[in-house]
């Protein structure tokens, strides 16, 4: 078998730190350098030839640079006679972008996806059912017997329903409609949520407008109690202080795909490694077993 190289990117050391210790094996060095005019090079600082290569690179804020980063060690492996070419990309972010909603735009999901071929990717290992299992895990530990998980949005339903169903409850989702990047309206709620213990299940939260708008609509629908919870936390622009401010939210849980630094962390915060999931679903991989498997266990 072919021997496996892991390397990772500026955008989350940590992390990669982490699911090379979950695998025993070294976390290759990775040497990036910024010229006089504002251009990278980076540089693998590890024999890649006929190795089994994965590069671990969230494309968390800054995303253009760590974007470029991450192609630019892609394009290096595959110079440097990698025989197969993993990214790991813990948060897509362009995932969002991949349909047109007015004309002429770019559908940003689908160009990124192929860069990253261009560049030398053979696959790409990125986080939403691995995600959905961990928070389960989670929330097993509460009394489920009044709660129901809600999206905020019938656009993310769908891992909502997921959830829900691995906890054994009921589902509602909210009526969104968004104005701008800075402006939503939630019309009303499909579903029975009335004194009802509340989870709110998003995939990624950014500014937390929707949050704060689905907040408003359960409070007038009179909920129980309520927990926030989501796959990628980037919480920009105070977003983790306002949603933790409201006092009747009891927890706002995450996981680890994009780094969160210190400065924005509140006690109400829980952060869920995906380390041990991710590590098996390279070893996987490397090994030519079935991913889909991961999936199976309850």
């Amino acid at each position: 078998m072919r021997e496996i190289a892991v390397f990772s990117g500026s955008a989350h050391p940590q992390l990669a730190a982490e699911i090379c210790a979950r695998l025993g094996v070294p976390r290759r060095p990775v040497v990036t350098r910024r010229f006089a005019n504002d251009c990278l090079e980076v540089q693998l600082q590890s024999n890649c030839r006929e190795r089994d290569v994965f590069l671990i690179q969230p494309l968390g804020p800054p995303v253009q640079e760590h974007l470029i980063e991450l192609l630019l060690m892609l394009d290096a492996a595959r110079g440097a006679s990698a025989a197969r070419v993993t990214a790991v990309i813990p948060h897509y972010a362009y995932g969002r972008s991949d349909k047109k909603n007015m004309p002429r735009v770019s559908i940003g999901g689908r160009l990124v996806a192929d860069l990253l071929v261009t560049a030398g990717a053979s696959r790409v290992l990125t986080v939403t059912l691995h995600a959905l299992r961990e928070l389960a895990n989670h929330f097993r530990g509460l009394d489920l017997t009044s709660t129901v998980v809600v999206s905020p949005d019938l656009g993310n339903a769908k891992q909502a329903a997921a959830l829900a169903r691995m906890l054994g409850v009921a589902v509602a989702a909210g009526a969104k409609e968004r104005q701008n990047d800075e402006r939503v309206t939630i019309s009303s709620i499909i579903g029975d949520v009335t004194d009802r213990d509340v989870i709110i299940m998003d995939d990624e939260i950014a500014r937390g407008t929707t949050v704060m708008e689905l907040l408003r609509r359960l409070r007038e629908q009179q909920v129980r109690s309520i927990r926030v919870a989501c796959t990628h936390g980037l919480f920009s622009d105070g977003a983790l202080q306002r949603i933790a401010a409201q006092p009747d939210v009891a927890e706002i849980v995450t996981t680890n795909t994009v780094a969160i630094p210190d400065s924005k962390r509140d006690a109400k915060l829980h952060v869920i490694s995906l380390g041990p999931a991710l590590a098996e679903a390279i070893r996987r991989i490397h090994e030519g077993e079935s991913v889909s498997a991961l999936f199976d266990a309850p």
